[in-house]
């Protein structure tokens, strides 16, 4: 045993910061888990580093002399821009240096300036595209306004991106509680699908996925309209009369901004729009099996698809159905709890889930369904022959595209709501899968999740090394990307039509998957736009920074509200202080809390401090009730 006094980093007015707990345990079994974890960090520090002198110039910019728009729509790219980052302010936020952040917000507005130039931003915001992408490419926003909320520039700006969607601005009509087209921005609705004569098909990249449109006589294949500029002509311009007007579900990604924006400001105004448009998609539920994707100018379901519910663009009929489908209803159902702490919300985010459940079958993994890449290491190692599937799309030939439920989807849902109904859900997947939940697979896609399942077990006590062989396994990603960098012999300067604008992407060495679910008890963001929902996370109260400090190791193996378990490990010789909050946003309150087997000590509010001694270890138990605090964006230190 080692007993200490209180640790530095403690001053006059930290007691606002929750009862101080020390750690008297010294360290004399080093764990695992805690190496592995901090050399993470460390490899990470040296990986973005080579990526950022290969691939970007001084002020911040990709290494690009080509053009967006050219061979493409006119429209896509911001994203593919913004995407190579997203997860840097994150790893900066978990405990990566300073310089990391400093990086990512050097990147995030040579990016912007790179992409005012080529005329695809008005105001620093996405001039119009559909919130599919445009969720993906303000992630690494989001993130910097985690990470640096006392930045001006970032609250001004988080407020002017949100005032577009307000009433008031171009996008929204408050008369009817729509959103205009499902392409918009800072140039308000942009209809169609690009800025020059309808046509289809876009891109060889969209074959696999089939015919957007039911109901258009004459036209069975991809190869008809390829093969055919008039009948192209035609289909393009039903896709803009059918699928580029009205209101579409992926819009539900635009309450990010404005829940950004709250977070940030405090203005009541942002919370009474979001709370007003997923409701307005829960009316639209409402009387029905399975939540539309549509809606008209007027506000109608199926206004421009013959009544259709199915059929609007990145809905459940095209090209991914449950993906997008999924995601925005929790993204949009998850902000509006958090906003007003109604829980009534997270029906609309059930419903998709439970729709694919009541057709879920059977299936051999010879079949994946148009997203199923992802699920090959696991289905190729089952013994049984089938598993079960759900289908992802709907049109008006039934349900299709059979594959294996994205963990991601139900894992994130309980996460948010911690209630039984979400949980049970979880176990009839599980119930019904034939392949290994409790394996983790070094596999790497570009939106850093699909190893929600392992993750689960682990917190349910039935996968005990999961934390070893899943920073084993991001340590194995990182280093596969980095070996990707050195061998990378591209020309970076080459135009588009050479130079895949994913290339970048497809080699960003950060990851911070594994990092989320063991240290803050997190699965990984919502790619297409969701706001980071953390469980715990943490503050270097010497440095006065967010993140772990330097040294320390933390692991959450409990994640109940009412019990709490995270463990604490400093491997240095130097003493760290921190305080754990509870909650990205300072949400939850704490209100008891146990330091390793000692009494429960009172506690009320989101904070507790952290005192640890060289080479000590130190396990905390936390009551907590869930949203029981306003939800802001802050700095537990005050603005600096």
């Amino acid at each position: 045993m080692l007993r200490s006094e209180p640790t530095g980093g403690t001053r006059a007015g930290d007691e606002a910061h929750g009862p101080l707990l020390n750690a008297r345990l010294a360290l004399t079994d080093t764990p695992r888990w805690a190496v592995l974890e901090r050399e993470l960090f460390a490899t990470q520090e040296k990986a973005w580093r080579l990526f950022a002198d290969r691939y970007t110039e001084g002020d911040g910019r990709l290494v690009f002399r080509g053009r967006l728009g050219e061979g493409m729509d006119g429209r896509d790219g911001v994203d593919d821009f913004y995407e190579p980052f997203f997860n840097w302010p994150t790893l900066y936020v978990l405990g990566g240096s300073a310089e990391l952040l400093a990086a990512a917000r050097r990147h995030w507005q040579g990016v912007s300036a790179q992409l005012t130039g080529m005329g695809m931003l008005v105001d620093g915001l996405e001039r119009g595209y559909d919130w599919f992408h445009q969720g993906e490419g303000l992630l690494l926003f989001y993130g910097l306004c985690l990470a640096d909320p006392d930045d001006p520039e970032l609250r001004e700006l988080a407020r002017r991106f949100a005032d577009f969607y307000l009433p008031g601005g171009p996008n929204y009509d408050p008369e009817h509680r729509v959103l205009r087209a499902p392409h918009n921005g800072a140039a308000g609705p942009r209809f169609g699908f690009s800025d020059e004569e309808p046509y289809f098909p876009w891109s060889l990249a969209l074959h696999p996925y089939g015919l957007p449109l039911d109901g258009f006589d004459g036209v069975t294949s991809f190869e008809q309209l390829a093969a055919s500029p008039e009948l192209a002509r035609a289909y393009g311009r039903a896709m803009w009369d059918r699928m580029g007007r009205g209101d579409t579900l992926v819009n539900l990604g635009a309450t990010g901004l404005a829940t950004n924006a709250y977070l940030l400001s405090g203005e009541q105004a942002y919370a009474d729009w979001v709370a007003e448009y997923v409701g307005v998609w829960q009316e639209r539920l409402a009387g029905r099996e399975v939540v539309p994707d549509n809606a008209g100018l007027d506000g109608e379901v199926g206004a421009y698809l013959d009544g259709r519910w199915y059929g609007g663009h990145y809905g459940w009929s095209w090209p991914h159905g449950l993906s997008p489908v999924g995601s925005s209803a929790i993204i949009g159902a998850a902000n509006a709890t958090l906003l007003t702490g109604d829980r009534g919300y997270l029906d609309l985010a059930r419903n998709p889930l439970d729709a694919v459940l009541r057709h879920a079958e059977r299936r051999g993994a010879d079949g994946m369904g148009t997203l199923g890449e992802r699920w090959e290491p696991h289905l190729r190692a089952m013994d049984a022959e089938r598993t079960l599937m759900v289908p992802q799309r709907h049109n008006d030939a039934g349900w299709f595209d059979f594959t294996v439920m994205p963990g991601q989807l139900p894992l994130t849902l309980w996460h948010f709501s911690r209630e039984q109904v979400d949980q049970d859900r979880i176990e009839e997947l599980r119930a019904g899968a034939a392949w290994d939940w409790t394996a983790v697979h070094t596999q790497r896609i570009k939106d850093e999740a699909g190893h929600e399942e392992p993750w689960y077990e682990y917190l349910q006590g039935r996968n005990p090394d999961f934390p070893e062989r899943m920073l084993t396994s991001a340590l194995a990603s990182c280093a596969e990307r980095v070996a990707a960098i050195e061998g990378d012999t591209t020309d970076p300067a080459v135009g588009p039509d050479v130079l895949d604008i994913h290339h970048w992407q497809h080699l960003n060495p950060v990851v911070t998957e594994a990092l989320l679910q063991l240290t803050t008890g997190s699965p990984q963001v919502l790619y297409n736009g969701g706001l980071a929902q953390l469980h715990v996370r943490y503050h270097d109260a010497e440095a006065r920074r967010p993140g772990l400090p330097r040294d320390v190791a933390a692991l959450v193996s409990d994640i109940r509200p009412e019990h709490t378990v995270l463990e604490l490990v400093n491997l240095g010789d130097a003493a760290r202080s921190l305080l754990v909050q509870a909650g990205s946003f300072a949400e939850h309150r704490i209100t008891a809390v146990r330091a390793d087997d000692g009494p429960e000590r009172p506690a009320d509010g989101p904070y507790v401090r952290v005192g640890l001694p060289g080479r000590t270890r130190l396990r905390l138990t936390l009551t907590m009730t869930l949203r029981a605090h306003r939800a802001a964006i802050a700095s537990p230190w005050g603005t600096a």
